[in-house]
């Protein structure tokens, strides 16, 4: 495995002003260091019947991980589609795939308060 920093991305959220207006928020970025690692034969073809593409996997500390759907590593967005934590361990493993729709929200998106 390789040691590296990955982003994990929660999704942007609307909040209300001070002024009653609802805005949207930015994706939220937390950076990490994460073990790379390659995805096993048996992950592969498992998550192949049910059609997805597992590309790579991700060991981050189970203390920053939230929930988020979606990383970064190497300036690709991945999907997040499993995580597995190892008996005994204090770390989560991250099964990621390349998908459509996985991506930056652009400036538009995103309301300045």
């Amino acid at each position: 495995m390789v040691d590296t920093t990955i982003k994990l991305i929660g999704p942007p959220t609307r909040q209300q002003d001070a002024k009653g207006v609802w805005r949207t928020t930015a994706e939220t970025v937390t950076e990490v260091f994460a073990q790379v690692g390659s995805v096993s034969r048996n992950e592969y073809f498992s998550a192949g019947r049910q059609g997805m593409r597992p590309e790579i996997m991700f060991s981050v500390f189970m203390g920053e991980y939230d929930g988020q759907q979606i990383c970064e590593y190497n300036g690709t967005r991945y999907a997040i589609y499993r995580t597995y934590h190892p008996e005994g361990t204090d770390y989560l493993e991250l099964y990621v795939q390349r998908e459509t729709g996985v991506h930056k929200a652009s400036e538009s998106e995103v309301d300045e308060p």
